[in-house]
């Protein structure tokens, strides 16, 4: 028998089949649920077993959120704490786990399908091009929780990579001037993914001067992932590792 007795699982972008089968097993065999009501997919929860206890923590305080774990947990229940996306990004599973620990509560986190990988997904897009970008940047812009000085966008733009934005769109404004005021051309490609993977997913594309009036139009407002980055305009090199002339251990070069 498992010694674990919480389970921290990502419940992906919102597609139901998009949860990991270890996931979709936790949920199977849960006793109590608690979800991020106001981002999962209520879908998700088809799966959960007849009696189960499902709680939405959009309405509750991180000690209502731990109370209901420990007294789960007193009883001899399987807890699962449902994460969107994957748990690691913006999940605040960091001060959950310490909570637990501190209680000497056991617990196991089941990693899923982050909303930057479904948004990449929707628009068919590689984040890594070669001749163009080699590095992802997933952050957020500053709101009620601060963000370290060196890790401001404008920071950040300097490097001229593809940049994965959280939780930003519903200040789009603020954002696009200041990844113009870190080096960003007006010019760079943009998308915009609302709800990746959900049966209302929608896709706007244009730049940095011209998706705002799109996304405005549109009543955009939240739950949506921000690219930006040359490698929108899908103008790349080829990859090496399947050039004819390229020789690895698997295979050798052809002259």
């Amino acid at each position: 028998m498992s010694s674990v007795q919480v389970y921290f699982v990502g419940a992906g972008p919102g597609d139901p089949d998009l949860i990991t089968v270890k996931g979709r097993k936790m949920l199977e065999e849960a006793d109590i649920v608690v979800y991020a009501g106001s981002l999962v997919n209520p879908a998700v929860l088809a799966v959960t077993p007849a009696g189960c206890e499902i709680h939405n923590s959009a309405s509750m305080t991180l000690d209502e959120v731990i109370a209901v774990m420990k007294a789960g947990v007193e009883q001899g229940k399987k807890v699962v704490r449902l994460h969107t996306g994957d748990p690691s990004i913006y999940g605040a599973i960091q001060e959950q786990i310490d909570l637990l620990n501190k209680l000497d509560i056991s617990w196991q986190v089941v990693p899923g399908v982050s909303s930057f990988l479904a948004a990449a997904a929707a628009l068919g897009q590689e984040y890594t091009l070669p001749g163009v970008s080699q590095t992802v940047i997933i952050t957020r812009m500053e709101g009620r929780t601060p963000v370290p000085e060196k890790e401001q966008i404008r920071s950040l733009a300097a490097h001229q990579t593809t940049m994965c934005i959280f939780l930003s769109v519903h200040m789009f404004g603020e954002l696009v001037q200041e990844l113009l005021d870190g080096g960003y051309a007006a010019d760079t490609p943009v998308a915009v993914v609302e709800k990746a993977s959900w049966p209302e997913q929608r896709i706007f594309r244009g730049t940095l001067t011209t998706i705002a009036d799109q996304l405005v139009a549109a009543g955009v407002s939240r739950t949506a992932m921000v690219i930006v980055g040359d490698v929108l305009a899908r103008e790349y090199e080829q990859s090496r590792l399947y050039a004819p002339e390229f020789g690895h251990m698997f295979r050798e070069a052809k002259p």
